[in-house]
């Protein structure tokens, strides 16, 4: 007794610290910000509670015949006899279970592959260990890697704690940036190895793999920034190259693309008045 209650001490003292961490666990998974994660998580508990019904169902005729028909209460061994009738009920009865559960399925999945109209379409290809976005019609691309301050804490020996960096290693320098309300059409595919691209809170992941193009889409209806990771074991450095999204007031949205394509021409343009100031100069030289 003594053992049990010194156990039970040591296992009540090994959970208090972790209240924080318990408090922001969900056993479920989240509803999102889209209309597919929301569609999703619809049909996830939808088919949840057909299988919750099933169980009660069957495992409460279990226990029922177990209590009532039990040796101490005289009960003997029944004598069946083949019934056609009784196969054809509890094939018919699954059969149906399952078409029923079908039908939203198939819905849901027809609309997850439904990426037309979209609104925008971004290619996305994964790196040995970042992203690279490319903005296909606007001619803007860069690349998305680790903050510096996550990386900085996670090297050995750097005597920065990892509590004090903010999003520790879900930060990225460059975070892809999408309109609110627009339907969003992301091309996938990779450079090296099999990566992964996931948001949680737009309820998609899909790999990307060399060679292949996949495709996904999302509609995000909240602004805000939604952080996810790669999720497919990609080498070393896997865990170190985070997904993160910014999702913008169209405004917002229209000024950060604009300051995109104006940064990609300014450089062209400071290269074509340096060259032309380097060739006057070469002009003035050989009149000399």
């Amino acid at each position: 007794m003594k053992i049990v209650k010194y156990a039970a001490g040591l296992l009540g003292a090994a959970l208090l610290p972790t209240g924080a961490a318990l408090a922001a666990w969900e056993i479920n998974m989240p509803v999102g910000v889209t209309e597919l994660s929301r569609d999703i998580h619809g049909l996830h508990m939808l088919i949840f509670w057909i299988c919750v019904l099933i169980a009660i169902a069957v495992f409460g005729m279990m226990i029922y015949s177990i209590v009532k028909f039990r040796h101490s209460q005289g009960a003997v061994a029944a004598n069946f006899d083949h019934s056609t009738k009784a196969e054809i009920i509890w094939t018919i009865i699954p059969v149906a279970i399952l078409v029923g559960m079908a039908i939203p399925a198939a819905a849901t999945l027809v609309k997850i592959e439904d990426t037309r109209d979209s609104n925008l379409t971004i290619k996305v290809t994964g790196y040995q260990w970042k992203w690279q976005y490319e903005y296909l019609g606007e001619n803007v691309s860069f690349f998305s890697t680790l903050a510096r301050d996550s990386d900085a804490a996670r090297q050995t020996g750097s005597g920065i704690d990892p509590n004090s960096v903010p999003n520790y290693l879900l930060e990225v320098d460059k975070p892809l940036v999408v309109p609110v309300g627009a339907k969003v059409r992301v091309l996938l595919t990779s450079n090296d190895v099999i990566h992964a691209w996931w948001v949680p809170a737009f309820g998609m992941k899909k790999d990307a793999i060399p060679g292949f193009v996949n495709e996904l889409w999302f509609r995000a209806d909240e602004p805000g920034t939604y952080r996810g990771q790669c999720a497919e074991l990609c080498g070393r450095d896997h865990g170190f190259m985070p997904v993160v999204v910014d999702v913008l007031p169209q405004a917002e949205y229209d000024s950060w693309l604009a300051e995109q394509k104006g940064g990609d021409q300014a450089a062209p343009a400071a290269a074509a008045s340096a060259q032309t100031v380097e060739n006057a100069a070469t002009t003035v030289a050989a009149a000399e």
